[in-house]
């Protein structure tokens, strides 16, 4: 693919990782995207966060744990991976949390980077 063709997706996770389609959805769109090539990166923002909190398990909820895709990415090339600051205070969690390294931004930083973007999603 030429370099003019490459657009930088930015997939914006917001939701809670179970109890929707939000969350397995983002995922498999980034993955095709990064497939074909693309500039991808993941911001996870509100309850989002909980997406990349470790130690799920759902057994309980009857159904498959995605979580270990989130490890998988970077065989991707997708490592860019951003959490909103505010939103991991708001919920108790801190970096060492999450499943994943990411970087932490706040919100303000996170729109600005939005604003760099060739497409943004939100899920």
């Amino acid at each position: 693919m030429s370099e003019g063709q490459i657009k930088k997706f930015m997939y914006v996770n917001r939701k809670a990782p179970h109890g929707t389609i939000y969350a397995l959805e983002s995922l498999e769109v980034v993955l095709i995207a990064a497939a074909f090539e693309q500039d991808v990166s993941l911001a996870f923002m509100d309850d989002g966060v909980y997406q990349l909190k470790q130690g799920f398990n759902t057994k309980g909820l009857g159904v498959k744990n995605f979580q270990p895709t989130y490890r998988a990415l970077d065989d991707y090339d997708v490592n860019k991976l951003y959490v909103e600051q505010e939103a991991l205070a708001a919920r108790g969690l801190t970096e060492e949390d999450l499943c994943v390294p990411v970087e932490i931004m706040s919100r303000a930083e996170i729109g600005k980077l939005m604003e760099t973007q060739d497409i943004v999603l939100s899920f």
